[in-house]
């Protein structure tokens, strides 16, 4: 009897597990693998995959968002980052990034809101250079200080007071990558659920 009871309690959980993996995982997964990428959206390209590797290693993610809200559901509209995210602006992304917090903006469509690459380079080298008061840390590990640059080598414009004295800060590949990709956040592309609602007015 003993045994029946943990057999039906042990298959009991099981189930209940299965249920619930099932629901939150596994139908949701289904839904969106039927997606299409909509007319607009591109996929990424290697430096792009590359730099997003490096947006997951340093943390981005945990303190910036890339979902915008529609109005009713906080300021999002109101600070003009873009109309409200859709499943299928989410297509190629492997895995998703949507956030949990913000300490800091949304970046889904910070590739339209700051196109400047000289901006992005100084925001990861020091972000109190172009927004004054900024809490983001800086990343000079992804910077290297050298007697002279390269050709190909991206050079910051630093200013005077913080440029070291004789030598110049070059972008490693890693932060060049990583501009890349918050370049490629773009989704200001009519939505597909747009679409359907002009075709039916």
């Amino acid at each position: 009897m003993m045994f029946i009871r943990s057999f039906v309690f042990f298959f009991g959980v099981l189930a209940t597990l299965l249920l619930g993996w099932a629901a939150l995982v596994g139908i949701p997964d289904i839904m969106i693998s039927e997606l299409k990428p909509p007319e607009g959206l591109e996929r990424y390209t290697a430096n792009e995959l590359f730099g997003r590797q490096i947006y997951i290693r340093e943390g981005c993610l945990y303190c910036h968002s890339q979902q915008v809200r529609p109005d009713g559901f906080g300021a999002d509209q109101d600070r003009l980052w873009g109309r409200p995210s859709v499943p299928a602006d989410y297509v190629f992304d492997r895995p998703h990034l949507l956030g949990t917090m913000r300490t800091g903006p949304d970046l889904m469509n910070i590739g339209v809101r700051q196109t400047s690459v000289d901006w992005h380079m100084l925001h990861l080298y020091d972000p109190r250079l172009v927004v004054e008061g900024s809490t983001m840390p800086p990343y000079p590990w992804l910077f290297e200080v050298k007697r002279s640059a390269g050709p190909d080598e991206y050079v910051l414009d630093l200013p005077v007071n913080r440029a070291p004295e004789g030598k110049v800060v070059v972008a490693t590949q890693e932060a060049e990558a990583l501009v890349e990709y918050l370049l490629s956040l773009d989704r200001s592309y009519d939505a597909p659920q747009r679409q359907i609602e002009n075709e039916e007015e």
